[in-house]
């Protein structure tokens, strides 16, 4: 008692975190709680939100895990504390592979829960842009029954953004094939649309390169592509439209944006 109200004594810039020391592992607390675990789980979680509020502590992120994983232990079936530590480690530390790492600790206590999975696959997908990484937590999340049928569409779109175009196009295709729902149907057709035109757009510029490269400008018209051997034929959009094309500047374009079809 007397050291800690010496240690109390001395600001928290001179220790940093020292508002935790004394903050055992959740598995021994656990057996100190009575069969009270839960209700310590909350006051934790409360204290949480306070500690992590107060942003004159240097050293508080290196805690963040520690403290989430406390209250986990104490609680495993509590979702809240690990949405919000994931949250914190996300946004106020900036360390997205923390909240990765709680989210997985969030999973492993709750292997039937697909939030966790799916909340990991947005923070890789839209924060990182680890599409590679996200498409494998977005397979977890529909592995677990009651996922939301959003979670396929985000899969999807993971694996285009991974420029895997032709497993794009075969998900979306599967979507549109299977979709009760006419405005999911829409939005598939707009996806598909999108990836055919990625992929005749990118054939076209190569095409366009190779043949300012041997001529030294541009070509006229997209039909000299084929009369000087760089095609075997100009293709179309998805809707039989013609693309785009400005033989100043070489650029190709889809005739349509894909969400306004």
């Amino acid at each position: 008692m007397y050291l800690k109200i010496i240690t109390d004594r001395i600001t928290r810039k001179k220790i940093p975190g020292s508002s935790i020391i004394y903050l055992p592992e959740g598995k021994y607390l656990k057996y100190g709680t009575l069969g009270f675990s839960s209700f310590l789980a909350d006051l934790i979680y409360i204290w949480a939100i306070q500690y992590y509020g107060d942003y004159t502590i240097p050293d508080s992120y290196d805690y963040l895990y520690k403290i989430f994983e406390i209250i986990a232990e104490l609680d495993p079936h509590y979702f809240d504390p690990i949405d919000m530590g994931a949250f914190i480690a996300a946004y106020e530390a900036q360390d997205l592979e923390l909240a990765v790492k709680i989210l997985d600790m969030g999973l492993e206590k709750n292997p039937k829960e697909w939030f966790f999975p799916y909340q990991a696959a947005h923070y890789l997908q839209f924060m990182q842009k680890d599409h590679e990484r996200a498409q494998e937590y977005y397979k977890k999340t529909m592995s677990i029954e009651g996922y939301p049928p959003i979670v396929r569409r985000l899969y999807a779109d993971a694996i285009f953004k991974a420029t895997d175009y032709e497993r794009a196009f075969e998900e979306w295709l599967e979507i549109y094939n299977t979709a009760e729902d006419e405005r999911i149907k829409k939005v598939a057709s707009n996806h598909l649309y999108r990836i055919k035109a990625t992929v005749d757009i990118e054939k076209l510029q190569d095409a366009i390169t190779k043949y300012k490269e041997k001529y030294g400008r541009f070509p006229a018209e997209l039909s000299r592509l084929v009369y000087a051997g760089f095609l075997d034929s100009i293709p179309k959009d998805m809707d039989d439209k013609e693309y785009l094309y400005d033989s100043q500047t070489g650029e190709v374009k889809p005739p349509t944006i894909p969400w306004k079809r």
